[in-house]
């Protein structure tokens, strides 16, 4: 609903909802400045997606703030991919596996070999999602995301160059923003391989603060003149095509610059020693008096550079989740013959309570990734703008990965986990990066909950906010009926809302049985109750809740599980494998124990050691076709 309010629309667009509030509670100017300069490239997004795919339309944002809880848009339907782009993908695979037991995959400086990506290219790796009339495969992001988690299976950098590329490199800005001209120019050479991409978005001192970019472009003639520096750009050497984010007339814009096929006077690349990504390039890029032809600067209809990036991240968001999913599933295979080896006390750790424990929790944690993947990855395909449900994936996987390589693989592995050559210790910093990648948890949770409140906030509190300080009340108080009085008209449209809450809402689920079904129902109902739950954060804090950091990341939390839990329950519900069915009974499970503070019961310690036993026995179908890790150091028995 727009913001109650006598100014024309094109003056409203001027100050967001955010930067409203910021004002109301006191920040200063440039805060309210920057952080609604973000909030507006938000709302510009917004605008490119019809208004059922905007985020009020989402399937998350409806099931909080809906009288009625839309369950099917919580299930993905399969989306086919022909013949070619399977020939693609499944070349694709075979290449890289070939390259791995060849041990030809890397260079000598341990990065993807030149001679890998060229004959990846050759094979149409880079072309999976370019639009055929531009010579690439135009596969849908459904079938593009699970395929990451196969390539993941066989390698994860390949698996992440793929998405670097694809999703938030050139090739993502070209097909949605880009002219005809330019799209014409340069996807054909990204399809090709010919031209890789990356996104040079990041600096010294912009990273979640995208406001504080300093790299500019000043147009000169018929080229922009390009200084500043870029900063953890991956795939960004000398040769490659970048999405170029830099300050035009002190506006976001963004460049699709080719970066020279040698450094120069006015391009260098900018080294550094970084723990993860050992195997792509990831490097600064310093700009000196660098020239881009004006005929690549990307116009979008709405917006402006940041609108670009928003745009992209939720593409990369989902791939990182499935590549969550093929990494966990590496370190599956690497725990059981381990687990079979290892002998304490006379018998193999895989008959201990924990060691099975653990097998499960992995296990359940490989479905929930598997199913963010599916049903996000879907959602885009519908047309959605996803925002708040690949937040979710993104953050569901790196925690995910990260529990599972720390708390799962290495306690598992013990002081083996540290040999060189072992899987948990020549990767355990590309575990943990993507925690960080596509933002960082805890901030995109915070942004999530920004998203999930914000029309709320503008029917109801904003009107409610004015009229608080046009009464000059700087202390409201419910109690005070003078108070009341004078916000009377702010606050009775929500004193409505308020009471027509006093009912339940409606859950319709699609056919779903036993424990699997009694989950989805405690997730549903749970996300009904959940506006409440914000509704009482907004209220107790009113205008400071933005500095309610701490609370706002734990509503978020408890409101990402809840989803969690509804998209695995009704993604297992529909797979054929018991296991897969058991693991999601574990996942949500936990999920529900996290939400209510209950403690495990026997009953759960049986059914998740079962599961870990039934794994170890090899009747687990997401592990097809993956190779167990060798056993490091192998003593006598």
């Amino acid at each position: 609903m727009s913001v109650t309010t006598s100014r024309s629309e094109p003056e409203r667009d001027q100050e967001t909802f955010v930067e409203t509030v910021l004002k109301m509670s006191g920040k200063s100017a440039e805060e309210a400045r920057t952080t609604g300069a973000l909030d507006r490239a938000d709302d510009q997004v917004e605008k490119l997606f019809a208004p059922k795919y905007q985020t009020t339309g989402s399937p998350v944002h409806r099931a909080v703030w809906d009288r009625q809880l839309p369950g099917d848009l919580f299930v993905a339907k399969p989306v086919a991919t022909d013949a070619s782009a399977q020939s693609v993908m499944q070349k694709s695979l075979d290449i890289v596996r070939s390259r791995r037991h060849q041990k030809t995959l890397f260079d000598g400086q341990g990065k993807v070999s030149p001679e890998t990506l060229s004959e990846l290219s050759a094979a149409g790796y880079f072309g999976l999602l370019v639009d055929r009339e531009y010579g690439g495969q135009g596969v849908a992001f459904q079938p593009f995301a699970k395929f990451l988690t196969q390539m993941a299976v066989v390698d994860a950098t390949v698996a992440g160059l793929a998405s670097v590329h694809g999703c938030i490199g050139a090739v993502d800005p070209l097909r949605t923003f880009g002219n005809p001209e330019q799209k014409q120019r340069y996807l054909p050479l990204l399809a090709s391989g010919r031209r890789l991409s990356a996104f040079a978005l990041t600096e010294p001192c912009a990273g979640s603060d995208l406001t504080a970019l300093r790299t500019r472009a000043v147009l000169d003639g018929q080229d922009y003149v390009v200084n500043g520096e870029k900063l953890f750009i991956t795939n960004a050497v000398a040769g490659r095509t970048v999405g170029l984010v830099c300050l035009i007339d002190d506006k976001p814009a963004v460049l699709i610059a080719d970066l020279p096929d040698a450094e120069n006077e006015h391009f260098q690349t900018k080294k550094y020693g970084l723990y993860a990504l050992k195997h792509t390039h990831n490097n600064g890029l310093l700009f000196r008096d660098f020239r881009v032809p004006a005929e690549n600067l990307l116009t979008p209809s709405r917006g402006d550079g940041l609108t670009i990036a928003y745009h992209g991240l939720n593409r990369g968001r989902v791939a990182l989740c499935a590549n969550a999913a093929g990494t966990m599933r590496i370190m599956l295979a690497s725990i059981l013959p381990w687990a079979k080896f290892r002998r304490t006390y006379g018998s193999s750790i895989e008959n201990r309570e924990l060691v099975r424990r653990r097998v499960g929790r992995l296990a359940g944690l490989i479905v929930g990734c598997d199913a963010m993947t599916e049903w996000c990855a879907w959602l885009l395909d519908e047309g959605y703008r996803g925002e708040m449900e690949c937040i979710i994936a993104k953050i569901f996987g790196s925690e995910s990965q990260k529990e599972a390589a720390i708390e799962l693989t290495m306690k598992t592995h013990g002081g083996r986990a540290f040999l060189h050559g072992h899987l948990f210790g020549d990767q355990v910093h590309e575990f943990l990066a993507p925690c960080i990648y596509e933002g960082e948890g805890e901030m995109l949770g915070m942004a999530f909950l920004k998203s999930l409140i914000k029309e709320h906030g503008k029917q109801f509190f904003e009107p409610i906010g004015k009229a608080l300080q046009a009464a000059g009340i700087r202390n409201f108080s419910p109690a005070n009926p003078l108070h009341a009085w004078k916000l009377r008209s702010a606050l009775v449209p929500y004193a409505k809302w308020r009471i027509g809450q006093m009912g339940s809402g409606a859950v319709h689920l699609p056919a779903v049985s036993g424990k699997l079904r009694e989950h989805a129902e405690f997730a549903a109902r749970g996300l009904q109750k959940s506006r409440l739950w914000i509704d009482a954060l907004m209220t107790k804090h009113q205008l400071k809740l933005s500095d309610r950091q701490c609370a706002m990341a734990e509503l978020s939390q408890r409101i990402q599980d809840l989803v969690v839990m509804l998209a695995t329950s009704l993604y297992a519900a529909r797979q054929t494998d018991e296991i897969v069915r058991g693991a999601a009974d574990i996942l949500c499970q936990d999920l529900q124990r996290k939400l209510t503070g209950a403690r495990p019961s026997n009953q759960y310690f049986r059914t998740i050691t079962q599961l870990g036993e039934a794994i170890a026995q090899g009747g687990f179908s997401a592990l097809t076709g993956v190779d167990a890790e060798e056993v490091l150091m192998a003593y006598e028995q």
